[in-house]
């Protein structure tokens, strides 16, 4: 009698129930039908192809795209007792020799392969043999020039359904714009196969981002409550993953660096002593990070911008892979944005491609100085609808946005006036009023805008432009050396079409713009009855998501806090809270009497 799903899911991985979206697809898969998957990290995807294999009589093969992740998943599904297999340059001759021996005589159903092996005449002629039922494509943005990651030795992948036409084919990944899943669909199965998006959404991360002011000190910041924890911090270069690591081991963490240059011998144990120990950081280039299977990491931070929104969503994915509250903290500067628009214009030729990978860029940057919700953000660039989510820190720490229409015609102005010519340090010595020997020698000095901005410190200009060029009201020129540019917006503003909405800038203590909202820490230090806030705090979130508006709408965290601690038990003393006004009072006051009163009432 054969097995089913549910049996196999109980039986051989020990799971009482499949969780969300599973079973309609392993489903799918068992009866043979093309698939393209898009589910967020940690939901469960390997058993969604690991199931059908078993539930088969026929081969499976699994397409990886890291010899460490089919390692893994080969010890993970032997530790199961299911029989699998891979072969890679990474076994000895007599290992590889014994494993395909195995699959050959039918002894186990799931082997691994990398694109760069299976995709040898040798190989494929030798799996053609065994007639295999189903081709899995992990990591399947990969195929795609539109997607993040992409790798040349995936393309040839599409050659896969004319040479197995009863095979079925089925590609996961968390990673895939619209633009991406499309590309991807017709490489593989030429768009014939069903589409399965289950959602982008990693309600446990918490977001945050902050314009880079002191790296050393908003880093510190963000660090502070979790030196026994474990995560990973991202750099741009080499020499900036050496200087971070260095500077945290200063600092009492243990933070191990992880780039390409690096032997890969030492890439491999670094990477063996996060898996392994605890409260490890691992500081990386975005050569580290794909297939790690790490459920307890509790944080990553970005030193520096990533390449695109599709990459920073499946960099921080890799936190809370196990449901468990997590932290993300995105630092971005001028000289991120002018750095990765120059590796667009030297990554390819072709002019449209170039194009997409400048608007997903914009996306990203306009993510970064967004001042609503940032979860509402990130998933409408996939396509996603959500309300507020009470976790990030737009939600919980709302910024203060004033208008900055006057300051921005100033720098419209000097720009313009200089002849879009010059990038932002120059541009700010103008502003200010300085004498150096390009504005002497250009006569700037003689602008109306020189000096204009003078009341104002360097680092506000810096912050002003870095607002202006992610709100689209600049652009940075790469073929002209970073020279700021003025766009359609920005002549709308210049003109007095259109208004300037400017995040307030404060540069007295830039290391407070990085920290993700501290409330657990500031609830501790006041005496606040943590298990009384949880219940406030998911009070306050119904309350919002009922009213489609952000939490803070309802409370700050402050007020929560006071709550906690004081525990009101009439309406007179709840209007004593600091930050309960009378018209909260009217429509909130009373639901959260009778929260603290069904702990202490």
């Amino acid at each position: 009698m054969s097995q089913t799903a549910a049996q196999i899911l109980k039986d051989v991985f020990g799971y009482a129930a499949f969780r969300p979206g599973q079973e309609e697809i392993v489903d799918l898969l068992h009866s043979g039908e093309n698939a393209l998957v898009v589910m967020p990290t940690g939901a469960g995807k390997s058993l969604c192809y690991q199931i059908p294999a078993l539930l088969s009589d026929a081969l499976t093969i699994v397409v990886s795209p890291l010899v460490a992740l089919m390692d893994d998943q080969i010890a993970a599904l032997r530790a199961n007792g299911v029989a699998a297999a891979c072969v890679h340059s990474g076994l000895s001759r007599d290992e590889q020799v014994a494993n395909w021996r195995s699959v050959a005589q039918g002894d186990c159903r799931l082997l691994y392969l990398s694109p760069e092996r299976l995709m040898t005449e040798r190989m494929l002629n030798a799996i053609a043999r065994l007639d295999p039922a189903l081709f899995v494509v992990d990591e399947a943005h990969c195929i795609s020039k539109w997607g993040v990651g992409f790798r040349p030795e995936y393309e040839r992948l599409s050659e896969l359904q004319t040479r197995f036409p009863q095979a079925a084919i089925a590609c996961f990944t968390a990673t895939a714009d619209a633009a991406t899943r499309r590309d991807i669909a017709q490489k593989l199965f030429r768009g014939k196969g069903r589409m399965i998006v289950h959602g982008f959404d990693r309600p446990n991360l918490r977001l945050a981002a902050a314009a880079k002011a002191n790296w050393k000190a908003q880093l510190l910041g963000f660090l502070d409550d979790k030196r026994s924890q474990a995560g990973i911090v991202y750099c741009l270069s080499r020499k900036f993953t050496g200087e971070a690591a260095e500077f945290l081991n200063a600092e009492g963490f243990n933070a191990i660096p992880y780039h390409a240059g690096q032997d890969a011998n030492l890439r491999r144990k670094n990477q063996n002593r996060f898996m392994s120990e605890d409260a490890v950081i691992m500081v990386a280039t975005i050569a580290f990070g794909m297939g790690i299977d790490k459920p307890d990491i509790r944080f990553v931070c970005h030193l520096n911008l990533p390449a695109s929104m599709e990459a920073y969503y499946q960099e921080i994915g890799r936190a809370g892979r196990d449901g468990q509250p997590a932290e993300t903290l995105l630092l971005y500067g001028l000289a991120d944005m002018g750095m990765r628009r120059r590796f667009i214009e030297q990554d390819s030729e072709d002019e449209a491609h170039k194009l997409r990978e400048h608007k997903r860029l914009d996306a990203l940057l306009a993510y970064c100085e967004a001042s609503a919700c940032r979860r509402t953000a990130l998933l409408s660039y996939f396509d996603e609808e959500m309300r507020a989510c009470g976790n990030c820190d737009n939600c919980l720490d709302p910024p203060n946005m004033v208008d900055g229409t006057r300051n921005a015609r100033l720098l419209l102005s000097a720009i313009r006036d200089t002849g879009q010519m010059f990038g932002a340090a120059h541009i700010i010595d103008v502003l200010r009023g300085a004498e150096t020997e390009k504005i002497l020698q250009r006569r700037h000095a003689r602008l109306p805008a020189y000096g204009a901005g003078g009341g104002h410190k360097k680092a506000y200009w810096q912050a002003f432009i870095r607002q202006a060029v992610a709100g689209n009201t600049l652009t940075i020129n790469i073929e002209k050396y970073g020279a700021l540019q003025i766009t359609g917006r920005g002549r709308a503003v210049a003109a007095g079409e259109e208004k300037f909405a400017l995040r307030e800038i404060d540069i007295r203590k830039p290391e407070r713009l990085a920290n993700a909202p501290k409330i657990e820490k500031l609830a501790l230090e006041t005496g606040a009855d943590q298990e009384l806030l949880s219940a406030l705090k998911k009070l306050r979130l119904e309350l919002a998501q009922t009213r489609d508006v952000p939490a803070y709408v309802i409370f700050h965290d402050t007020a929560l806090i006071a709550m906690a601690c004081e525990r009101p038990s009439s309406l007179e003393q709840m209007a004593a809270i600091n930050g309960v006004g009378p018209r909260k009072l009217e429509n909130f006051g009373q639901v959260f009497l009778d929260a603290i009163g069904a702990r202490y009432g």
